[in-house]
C-alpha cells in the first residue's frame, strides 16, 4: 500500500510538472526568470494528519509541490491543532502564521457571508457541477474576489463527491423526529436543519466520534463510509441515512496568504495551481473508488442500517433551503452575485446532463 501510494504521488508530481511547464505565460516573453531560491512554506489544515482522503489529500498536495519544484518550494504540512487549530486556519494563513492552509470555506461565514458558497450549497451543484462553474464558470473568480480583502488567494484542492446525510443514534420516521435533534452539521446546511427544528453543532472532524457516543450530540454529518468507517462513527450510532442533500459537491480549498503567493516567480504559482487541479481531481477519484468498499463494511460487517431519509423530510429541507439560500443573498451582495451565478451555471449544466449523464444512467439501469 505504501509504495502504490509513493508511486501515485510521483506519478501525479510529474503530471504537475508537466502540466506547469505548458501553463501559459504572460504576453510578450517567458515570464519571470526561474529563481534558485530554496523557500520553506508552512501549510495548516482543518483535519486530523493523513486522515484518509483529506488529510492524506493536503498531504499529497505538499509533496507534490515539494517534488514538482524540485524541492525549491518545500512545503510542510500541520494536522489539525498542530500548529492552528482546525477552525483557525483561515486567520492564521491571513496573518502570515503560515504560507498555505487547507480547508473548508464554509467554516469561514463569520468571516465572509459569501464563504460558504464555495464549498457545498444544499440541493446545488455536484462536484463535476462544481469543477465546472469553478473553473469555466467565472466561480473562482468570485472566490479570489471575495478572499482578497482578507490577503488569501484561493484554488480548488479536494472534492469528496455527493456525501452522505448522516449518522443518527436514533432512527428518523418523519420530520417531527428533527425536532430538537442537536446535529453535528456545519455551513449553510446546518442554517437548514436549525429552520427545521433541529440544534446544530459545528465541531472539527476529530472531536465527533466522542460527542456522538457520549450523547452530547445526536446526530453528525461527516463525509461518506470511506471516512466514516475510518472515525469509526459506526460504533457510536446506528443509523446511517441518504442522500446528502446537504453536501452534493463539497470542494475544499487550498488558501495561499497573498503576499506569499505574489513573492513567487511564474514558474512556481504554474507549478501551485498545477498541483492544486490535480489533487482536486485525484481526491474525487479516491473517494469513488473507495466510500462503496467502506459502505459494504459497514452494512455486513458491523450491521449499520442504512436508510433513506423520509420524504417528508426531504421536501422540508428542500424548502427550508430555498428560504436559507435566498435570505444568504437579500442579506449579502456578494452571495446574491455568487448564488445567481452558480444558479446560472447550474441551469445550463442540468440541461445538458438531461441528454448526457442523467440520460446515459437510464439507459445503463
Amino acid at each position: 500500500m505504501k509504495r502504490r501510494e509513493l508511486l501515485r504521488g510521483a506519478g501525479l508530481a510529474a503530471v504537475a510538472t508537466g502540466l506547469a511547464a505548458c501553463a501559459p505565460r504572460p504576453e510578450g516573453g517567458a515570464g519571470p526568470a526561474v529563481s534558485g531560491e530554496i523557500r520553506h512554506w508552512k501549510m495548516v489544515t482543518s483535519w486530523p494528519t493523513n486522515f484518509p482522503g483529506l488529510g492524506t489529500g493536503a498531504a499529497r498536495l505538499a509533496e507534490m509541490i515539494t517534488a514538482a519544484s524540485g524541492g525549491r518550494l518545500n512545503v510542510k504540512v500541520y494536522g489539525a491543532a498542530e500548529l492552528v487549530p482546525a477552525f483557525e486556519v483561515f486567520d492564521a494563513v491571513s496573518r502570515g502564521t503560515a504560507e498555505m492552509g487547507h480547508a473548508a470555506s464554509y467554516y469561514w461565514k463569520g468571516k465572509a457571508a459569501a464563504a460558504p458558497f464555495f464549498c457545498a450549497v444544499p440541493f446545488g451543484l455536484n462536484a463535476q457541477e462544481m469543477n465546472g462553474w469553478l473553473y469555466e464558470g467565472g466561480g473562482l473568480e468570485l472566490w479570489r474576489e471575495l478572499y482578497a480583502p482578507f490577503g488569501l488567494v484561493p484554488f480548488p484542492a479536494g472534492n469528496t463527491g455527493v456525501q452522505m446525510a448522516g449518522w443518527f443514534r436514533k432512527p428518523i420516521h418523519r420530520l417531527a423526529d428533527l425536532k430538537g435533534l442537536k446535529m453535528r452539521i456545519p455551513g449553510l446546511g446546518g442554517e437548514v436543519m436549525a429552520r427545521v427544528g433541529a440544534t446544530p453543532v459545528n465541531l472539527p472532524g476529530a472531536e465527533i466520534f466522542s460527542s456522538l457516543q457520549s450523547g452530547a450530540i445526536d446526530a453528525a454529518e461527516w463525509v461518506g463510509p470511506y471516512n466514516d468507517l475510518a472515525f469509526g462513527l459506526h460504533r457510536a450510532a446506528k443509523y446511517c441515512y441518504y442522500p446528502g442533500w446537504q453536501e452534493p459537491g463539497p470542494t475544499l480549498e487550498c488558501m495561499i496568504n497573498q503576499a506569499a503567493w505574489e513573492s513567487l516567480p511564474q514558474d512556481l504559482k504554474d507549478i501551485v495551481d498545477a498541483c492544486c487541479r490535480a489533487v482536486n481531481d485525484s481526491m474525487l477519484a479516491e473517494y469513488t473508488a473507495r466510500n462503496q468498499q467502506a459502505l459494504d463494511a459497514l452494512v455486513r460487517e458491523h450491521g449499520v442500517e442504512l436508510r433513506q431519509l423520509p420524504d417528508d423530510v426531504m421536501a422540508a429541507l428542500r424548502r427550508a433551503s430555498q428560504e436559507v439560500l435566498e435570505e444568504a443573498a437579500a442579506a449579502d451582495p456578494m452571495a446574491r452575485r455568487v448564488l445567481d451565478s452558480m444558479r446560472a451555471f447550474e441551469a445550463r449544466a442540468k440541461a445538458w446532463h438531461a441528454v448526457s449523464e442523467v440520460a446515459y444512467y437510464a439507459t445503463r439501469d
